[in-house]
């Protein structure tokens, strides 16, 4: 019996292809379940012209059976089968594709759904089998014939018996190693589990003999072992069915079949395109976040498959990071099945799938905000976050994707609203959307620095997380709308409020000079305040970078001491305006107690540390004495 070397660069491709290709051996066996499902698929498209070939589905079926004993695990099909020339060709070149072949000398449409395109994935079965072994009896041959290798040192190809049409697969499994055991491939319920994570979907039977338990015959107390065939996989996959064949229930049955989470969801996308390139695809929003969602450990992602069969689990290239919550599948007939992480990186029609997806996700989330606002909320108090670190991430080149999306607590509605309702409302005269920051809705009401923005009328949006006002910094405009902050020195209305205050500021400048001199290494300036009205004083700042925004960059690890551009605003409508006066013309000592504690309220207003929490509470000792 002579042994054929494999053609070409096969030694070195078989090689490559095991080590580099496949990152799980476990997908050994959808790879040859899938050829085992091609296979049946030829003799259908074959009886499509064939008069005399009546294909009855039932009676094609793929079968598993494991032999523990002997260490051998079995593929059966009803497939065409092969001849020995298909063996020496199909089997003997690696990447050569009998799939391909068989599509293109029948002239098949690309709607055929032949699965197998570059004839790698049988040779995955080297991943875990010492010892490859193929008998294949052809459709409408008498002869049938084994093929069989024990890896890139070649094959032989020898005469057999076989009864029906057909192909089996012995592998020869593996002794367990350091690293690999690879009994778990002898296993009925491990079988079975790789079988439902990657050929749950495939079009034909897969069966296996599988035992189970039941109470003995008049004995309930006691029980007996049998075994029968079972179909261990559902065939008929969800995204192929019609929209109007399913139910609100049915999706959520999938949703929660598939382990995309414990809630339920808020929202579900189906998608069927048969365009440029052809996919099916089932999304779905969900209600709640993953207790890991904004930690390290969670992984983005779609689950990838080709023609009903996973490809990835977790394919992350088909959704950006601002959609990083939605959860799914994507099913193309034009992707390859034996396509590599690395290679999906590069795949045009993964591309155009994602670009789709991302236009659908978003118009979902604007028709959820848009007909149901409630439910809408709810999903944006679980999410919302990630919308803002998607207008923040990248420089800001997605804020015209997400910034429809984004809402913020309104002082005036005392709700949540868009960008867009807040300037539809904005009163002619008003030149910016006005913003304050702050741990909390009830912190930010009290904030001195609102006070002149209120008295006018202006709404406010209030920003209670750490990523807002970064996000807004990136947006910088709403529909030709600037965003100031309520702390800002100058929010374009102080102008037209000169005439309520009962002194010129321009008179104390001596005054304010000195406080500013006390406080040099702590404010850029002390100032009289124009926006003012009950509180006496409060800190505003200049530049891009806020007090809040000061807080958030130093307390994280990398804390750089990052501090803002302070001004020190005195009411000087306030009684204690007085105290300042006086005390500057009569006592300088006094006058710097009562500039550091007021500089002091002012951080506390903020929310900021004390630098010398001692020295605070003597001076307030000093005023009471």
């Amino acid at each position: 019996m002579e042994k054929k070397e494999f053609k070409a660069e096969s030694k070195r491709l078989l090689e490559m292809m095991i080590n580099s290709i496949y990152s799980q051996r476990e997908v050994f066996l959808r790879e040859l379940i899938s050829n085992s499902s091609d296979a049946i698929d030829k003799i259908y498209y074959r009886a499509l012209t064939d008069e005399q070939l009546e294909f009855k589905q039932e009676n094609y079926f793929i079968k598993l059976a494991a032999d523990k004993e002997n260490r051998t695990l079995t593929i059966s099909d009803t497939g065409i089968g092969m001849t020995k020339e298909d063996l020496e060709n199909n089997l003997g070149i690696i990447a050569k594709s009998g799939s391909l072949a068989f599509k293109n000398e029948n002239e098949l449409k690309d709607d055929h759904n032949i699965i197998g395109q570059f004839g790698v994935g049988f040779y995955a079965a080297f991943m875990v089998a010492d010892v490859v072994t193929v008998i294949s009896k052809a459709l409408g041959s008498e002869e049938a014939y084994k093929w069989e290798s024990t890896g890139a040192d070649g094959y032989t190809i020898t005469s057999v018996k076989k009864e029906t049409v057909g192909t089996d697969i012995i592998l020869k499994i593996k002794e367990n190693n350091e690293d690999e055991q690879y009994d778990e491939y002898l296993e009925d319920y491990r079988l079975k589990a790789i079988v439902k994570k990657y050929s749950d979907f495939i079009r034909y039977p897969i069966k296996m003999d599988l035992t189970s338990r039941k109470p003995k015959e008049g004995n309930d107390n006691e029980f007996e072992e049998y075994t029968e065939e079972q179909v261990v996989n559902s065939m008929i996959p969800i995204w192929k069915k019609n929209k109007s064949e399913l139910t609100d229930e049915d999706y959520e049955n999938f949703y929660a079949e598939k382990h995309y989470g414990f809630d339920k969801p808020t929202k579900h996308i189906h998608i069927s395109v048969d365009g440029t390139v052809r996919y099916n695809a089932i999304l779905f929003i969900p209600e709640k976040t993953p207790y890991d969602y904004y930690s390290k450990e969670f992984e983005k992602g779609l689950e990838l498959y080709s023609n009903g069969v996973l490809i990835m689990s977790k394919c992350s290239d088909l959704l950006p990071d601002y959609f990083s919550f939605v959860k799914g599948m994507v099913d193309s007939e034009d992707l390859s099945l034996n396509i590599s992480r690395e290679m999906l990186q590069h795949d045009r029609q993964l591309k155009l799938i994602a670009k789709n997806i991302n236009k659908k996700i978003k118009g979902q989330l604007q028709s959820l905000l848009k007909d149901e606002r409630e439910k809408y909320e709810e999903f944006y108090k679980s999410f919302g976050r990630q919308l803002k670190y998607g207008v923040y991430s990248e420089y800001g080149s997605n804020k015209e994707v997400l910034q429809d999306l984004l809402m913020f607590h309104s002082s005036k509605e005392k709700a949540l609203v868009t960008l867009d309702e807040y300037v539809s409302r904005m009163p002619e005269d008003q030149k910016y959307i006005y913003y304050a920051s702050g741990e909390s809705i009830e912190r930010i009401e009290k904030l001195p620095q609102a006070e002149l923005v209120a008295e006018k009328g202006y709404e406010i949006l209030y920003f209670t997380e750490d990523i807002d006002e970064f996000a807004i910094k990136m947006i910088m405009s709403y529909k030709e709308k600037e965003f100031k902050s309520v702390s800002s020195g100058d929010l374009g209305i102080e102008e037209e409020n000169n005439q309520n205050d009962s002194t010129d500021p321009s008179e104390h400048k001596e005054l304010f000079d000195y406080m500013t001199s006390i406080l040099s290494s702590k404010v850029k300036e002390v100032r009289a305040s124009k926006r003012l009205r009950s509180h006496p004083v409060c800190l505003s700042t200049e530049g891009d970078l806020t007090i809040e925004m000061e807080k958030i960059l130093n307390a994280m690890p990398d804390n750089q001491n990052i501090k803002a551009d302070k001004i020190l605003e005195i009411n000087t409508n306030h009684e204690v305006f007085s105290s300042l006066r006086d005390s500057f013309e009569k006592d300088k000592e006094k006058l710097q107690l009562f500039t550091n504690l007021l500089y002091n309220q002012a951080l506390l207003i903020e929310g900021l540390p004390i630098q010398d929490p001692v020295e605070f509470t003597n001076d307030i000792c000093k005023v009471m004495v």
